[in-house]
Protein backbone atom coordinates (compact mmCIF):
# COMPACT_ATOMS: atom_id res chain seq x y z
CA UNK A 1 0.00 0.00 0.00
CA UNK A 2 1.43 3.50 -1.03
CA UNK A 3 1.22 5.20 2.30
CA UNK A 4 1.61 8.70 0.17
CA UNK A 5 -1.74 8.25 -1.07
CA UNK A 6 -3.73 8.33 2.05
CA UNK A 7 -3.81 12.14 3.33
CA UNK A 8 -4.91 11.68 7.45
CA UNK A 9 -2.64 9.40 9.48
CA UNK A 10 -3.09 9.37 13.29
CA UNK A 11 -0.76 8.56 16.14
CA UNK A 12 -2.03 6.49 19.52
CA UNK A 13 -2.83 9.67 21.98
CA UNK A 14 -0.72 7.08 24.12
CA UNK A 15 2.28 7.86 21.58
CA UNK A 16 5.55 9.55 23.84
CA UNK A 17 6.73 10.98 20.78
CA UNK A 18 10.29 9.27 21.00
CA UNK A 19 10.13 8.25 18.06
CA UNK A 20 9.23 4.66 17.66
CA UNK A 21 5.23 4.86 16.69
CA UNK A 22 2.94 3.62 13.97
CA UNK A 23 0.57 6.15 12.59
CA UNK A 24 -2.60 4.50 11.27
CA UNK A 25 -5.49 5.81 9.15
CA UNK A 26 -9.02 5.38 9.38
CA UNK A 27 -12.11 5.23 7.22
CA UNK A 28 -11.11 2.05 4.87
CA UNK A 29 -13.81 -0.80 5.24
CA UNK A 30 -12.09 -3.84 6.05
CA UNK A 31 -8.47 -3.00 6.72
CA UNK A 32 -6.55 -0.64 8.74
CA UNK A 33 -3.62 1.08 6.82
CA UNK A 34 -0.76 1.05 9.69
CA UNK A 35 3.19 2.71 8.43
CA UNK A 36 6.07 3.95 10.25
CA UNK A 37 6.00 7.34 11.73
CA UNK A 38 9.79 7.91 11.32
CA UNK A 39 9.12 7.34 7.26
CA UNK A 40 6.00 8.44 6.08
CA UNK A 41 6.32 8.52 2.54
CA UNK A 42 7.66 5.04 3.07
CA UNK A 43 5.18 1.60 2.76
CA UNK A 44 2.14 0.92 4.47
CA UNK A 45 0.65 -2.15 5.29
CA UNK A 46 -2.74 -3.12 5.39
CA UNK A 47 -4.28 -5.27 8.53
CA UNK A 48 -7.79 -7.23 8.38
CA UNK A 49 -9.29 -4.90 10.68
CA UNK A 50 -10.00 -7.82 12.95
CA UNK A 51 -6.93 -8.39 13.14
CA UNK A 52 -6.09 -5.31 13.71
CA UNK A 53 -8.38 -5.14 16.79
CA UNK A 54 -7.32 -8.23 18.22
CA UNK A 55 -3.51 -6.93 18.25
CA UNK A 56 -4.68 -3.61 19.94
CA UNK A 57 -6.96 -5.57 22.03
CA UNK A 58 -3.63 -7.68 23.48
CA UNK A 59 -1.40 -4.97 23.79
CA UNK A 60 -3.90 -3.04 25.97
CA UNK A 61 -3.96 -5.99 28.38
CA UNK A 62 -0.55 -6.09 28.65
CA UNK A 63 -0.21 -9.63 26.29
CA UNK A 64 3.09 -8.73 24.94
CA UNK A 65 4.60 -7.84 28.12
CA UNK A 66 7.98 -9.03 28.93
CA UNK A 67 7.28 -11.75 31.89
Amino acid sequence: MNSTLITTWRKSSHSSGGGACVEVADGFPDVVPVRDSKDPSGPALAFPTTSWQAFVTAARTGEFDAR
